[in-house]
């Protein structure tokens, strides 16, 4: 009988000391509990509005560390998981943070749920967290209302007009500055040609030719040997043309030309070949004095 409440005695004080030292019965690694979650607001939800659960990652005061976190992913036609974070209160403890964003808009009111999960941990019972229900609501409703400005379609609005006033001023005063570049562009060409006209060579001859009644006179070919011999800067002959052709390249592709001009020009003036007999008027002399003014311009430009 003294045994029995021996027995009896020590089972008393070790539920005593139990008691006493906090330590409740130990869970299961492997078991699952239910969460301490905070849930969002269940009503009130739109098109883009973004709900966050948080799980408090504790039991029965000791705290958990998640084995994976829920990834971002799509959850169904309306809802989408974002990259879930672990965040710490003012308390000190731990909580798992998961958002999840309104994908669609419903045609009318609608009630959804965000998902049930389990979360396992590293080193105790894996938490549940249950099915969260939420209603959704569309952006606008199904159709207008008819009355007033709340009609299904609004008219055009009309759009102000642009003021212009400076551009176009802008566009005038650029046209004139282009207008009187081009002008005095113009006005520089023609003074250039006129003064090349007068100053150079072959461009003179060219003019006393035109000023001369018969082109196949002597003072019609004193004018193209006048030329020749201003642009060698000395007098110049049939033996000494290839001194002219390498003081002035550019008269080079006229050589056979001017050859023929000198050795027409020494039977006319040294050989005392009657004018008939030389066939001084077939020869184009005005052809020849052309080219040169040509040849001429186009080694000033």
């Amino acid at each position: 009988m003294s045994a029995v409440r021996a027995g009896v005695l020590a089972v008393v004080l070790g539920a005593t000391v139990s008691q006493v030292s906090g330590a409740g019965p130990a869970t299961p690694a492997d078991a699952t509990v239910a969460a301490t979650v905070e849930q969002p607001r269940s009503f009130g939800h739109v098109l883009g509005d973004v709900l966050t659960q948080r799980v408090l990652l504790e039991h029965a005061g000791r705290p958990l560390q998640p084995g994976a976190v829920p990834s971002a992913a799509r959850v169904d036609l309306w809802l989408e998981r974002r990259p879930s974070r672990i965040e710490m209160d003012a308390e000190g403890r731990r909580w798992l943070a998961i958002d999840y964003q309104l994908i669609n808009a419903p045609r009318a009111l609608s009630a959804i749920a965000l998902p049930a999960m389990k979360l396992a941990t590293a080193s105790g019972p894996t938490l549940a967290l249950p099915a969260w229900p939420i209603s959704i609501a569309p952006l606008t409703p199904p159709a207008a209302f008819g009355q007033g400005d709340l009609q299904a379609l609004r008219p055009d609005r009309p759009v102000a007009a642009l003021a212009t006033g400076a551009i176009e001023r802008q566009l005038r005063l650029s046209l004139a500055a282009l207008l009187a570049v081009l002008l005095a562009w113009l006005g520089w060409w023609a003074w250039r040609n006129a003064a090349e006209a007068r100053r150079l060579p072959f461009a003179q001859a060219w003019r006393e030719l035109g000023r001369i009644d018969d082109p196949t006179s002597a003072q019609a070919w004193r004018a193209v040997h006048r030329a020749l011999n201003t642009t060698a800067g000395h007098a110049v002959h049939g033996a000494s043309l290839p001194r002219l052709l390498d003081e002035a390249p550019h008269l080079r592709p006229l050589e056979a030309r001017l050859e023929e001009f000198y050795r027409e020009s020494t039977r006319r003036f040294f050989a005392g070949e009657p004018a008939a007999a030389q066939g001084e008027a077939a020869y184009p002399l005005g052809a020849l004095c052309r080219a040169l003014r040509d040849a001429e311009k186009r080694h000033r430009r």
